[in-house]
């Protein structure tokens, strides 16, 4: 895999072109299943999309894939498919609004088993058609396994949520630990909070022991909360979006300040000239860990 990998980067590199817009990977992980990752994810690329943003959301837990529920969309088929030549890239793609597009995906572990030079070489230039996004979200599955890393080391942020639940807490910084020797910088969302006041309270016992143990040159910070609501849970049964059905909501306005700390991220990323650009940028970064 690894001359495979090489020949794939080379790949890559030859057919980069430059531009003016680079996209920014936001790869959005939790602890543990059941903190509402996939719901802040699916919210959160809502609301880019709506500020005006070109925003994909690439399903990346094709396992426990659950993105078509919260957009209540049916998948037929998904990146797999397309690198096995099966179906092009603009088969699978799902338009959820209009700046908004679901990219359904496929456990890091498999992307590139079935790609041989040729059909890889076919995926590059098809993929070209998601070269204008602003804003890729990945959805990563749950736990800190391998294809999970892979992600987590590609994107530009890494988001790590979790709830105000002793054993939530506990997984959620068992991941922190993990992803800190990739990285050192990582974000975190406070998910189904009272308020501010107790977000702002677990983050910090969260952050006091992780730079206690892990060390300080560990950059942890609170990207935003999610206050407890369930306008949430009634919008995820339903199979839509709480953003878009309560948009006067006080969960809207979180997701919203959420958006535009990330937003002012993408305007930075307005100012430097990159090859790193949409659904070819992201496997342009993820070719270089296999």
């Amino acid at each position: 895999m690894g001359h495979q990998a090489e020949k794939l980067e080379e790949l890559v590199s030859s057919k980069a072109q430059l531009t003016s817009k680079k996209t920014r990977f936001v790869a959005i992980t939790s602890g543990k299943g059941g903190v509402g990752k996939s719901t802040i994810s699916s919210n959160l690329a809502y609301v880019l999309s709506q500020s005006g943003l070109n925003v994909g959301i690439f399903d990346a837990d094709i396992g426990l894939a659950n993105l078509d529920v919260m957009f209540n969309v049916k998948i037929k088929k998904n990146i797999l498919h397309v690198l096995k030549g099966e179906a092009t890239v603009a088969d699978i793609l799902i338009p959820i609004t209009r700046n908004l597009i679901l990219i359904p995906g496929e456990s890091g572990d498999e992307i590139l088993k079935y790609s041989d030079m040729a059909l890889f070489e076919r995926f590059m230039e098809e993929a070209k058609i998601l070269d204008k996004l602003d804003v890729m979200i990945i959805d990563t599955g749950a736990g800190i396994g391998e294809h999970i890393q892979m992600f987590l080391k590609a994107a530009d942020d890494v988001v790590v949520v979790t709830v105000p639940d002793p054993a939530a807490i506990t997984d959620a910084y068992a991941t922190i630990k993990t992803i800190a020797t990739i990285r050192n910088d990582v974000y975190m969302i406070m998910n189904q909070v009272k308020n501010e006041r107790e977000a702002e309270a677990v983050f910090g016992k969260i952050k006091k022991v992780a730079l206690a143990n892990i060390g300080s040159a560990l950059d942890l910070k609170l990207l935003g909360k999610i206050s407890s609501d369930l306008k949430v849970s009634t919008s995820v049964k339903k199979r839509s979006l709480f953003c878009s059905a309560y948009p006067s909501s006080g969960v809207h306005k979180d997701v919203i300040k959420i958006a535009n700390r990330l937003s002012a991220k993408v305007e930075q990323n307005m100012l430097v000239k990159a090859n790193e650009s949409g659904l070819s940028g992201l496997f342009k970064r993820l070719i270089k860990h296999f």
